[in-house]
C-alpha cells in the first residue's frame, strides 16, 4: 500500500507555524521545556505576595490562580504527562511573576502542551540544545553511547553492537559444539 501522506507546502508550513504562535501567545502563561523539565512563567499583578496565590502542583495536574479570583485560574488542568512533585518547584519573582518548574518523569519525550486542554505545539519542530554526555544519567548515557557506536559501525559497514553480540554467542556455541558443521549455514 502506497504512503498517501504528503509533505506540507511552504505556505501550509508557514500557516501552521503562525497559527501555533498565535495560540501560544494567547495563553495566560509562557512555557518552555528542556528534555528533563517544563518551565511555566505567569505574569501576576505587581505587588502580588505568595499568600495571595493558589499553586497546586500534583503528579498529574496543575492549578495556579489568585485566591481572590480562584474561579479564573491562570492555568488549571491535567498535565500532559506525570511529573515528580518533590522535584518540582515554584517561585514568585519580584512580586510580579511566578516561575514553575515541573520535573518530568519521562525524560525521553517532548510535551506538546503543559495541560491537555491547551493548544498543542508541533514537537517535531523542537531543536534540542546540545548537551554533554556527562550531563545525562547513567542509563540514558549508556543508551546514547550505544546508539552512537551503532551508527558509526553502520557507516563503516561493520556490525552493530547487537550483531556483534549475536556473533559472539554463535562463536561460543561453536566452541562448545565442535562436532556441528556451520560452514554452509547462513544467518541473518
Amino acid at each position: 500500500m502506497a504512503d498517501t501522506t504528503k509533505e506540507p507546502t511552504k505556505e501550509e508550513e508557514a500557516a501552521a507555524i503562525a497559527k501555533e504562535k498565535a495560540e501560544q501567545e494567547a495563553l495566560p502563561y509562557k512555557w518552555s521545556q528542556v528534555i528533563e523539565e517544563v518551565t511555566v512563567i505567569i505574569d501576576v499583578p505587581p505587588g502580588t505576595r505568595s499568600r495571595d496565590l493558589i499553586v497546586d502542583i500534583k503528579r498529574t495536574s496543575l492549578v495556579v490562580a489568585l485566591k481572590k479570583s480562584a474561579d479564573k485560574p491562570f492555568i488549571s488542568g491535567q498535565l500532559y504527562s506525570d511529573i515528580k512533585v518533590d522535584d518540582s518547584t515554584w517561585t514568585l519573582d519580584d512580586q510580579k511573576e511566578i516561575t514553575i518548574t515541573l520535573a518530568k518523569i519521562n525524560k525521553m519525550e517532548w510535551w506538546p502542551h503543559v495541560v491537555t486542554d491547551a493548544p498543542k505545539i508541533d514537537v517535531k519542530r523542537i531543536q534540542p540544545e546540545n548537551s554533554k554526555l556527562s550531563d545525562l544519567d547513567d542509563e540514558t548515557r549508556s543508551m546514547v553511547e550505544k546508539m552512537m557506536f551503532d551508527q558509526q559501525q553502520k557507516q563503516l559497514g561493520k556490525p552493530t553492537s547487537d550483531e556483534l553480540k549475536k556473533q559472539d554467542i554463535l562463536k561460543k556455541f561453536q566452541a562448545q559444539h565442535p562436532e556441528l558443521d556451520f560452514s554452509q549455514a547462513k544467518f541473518s
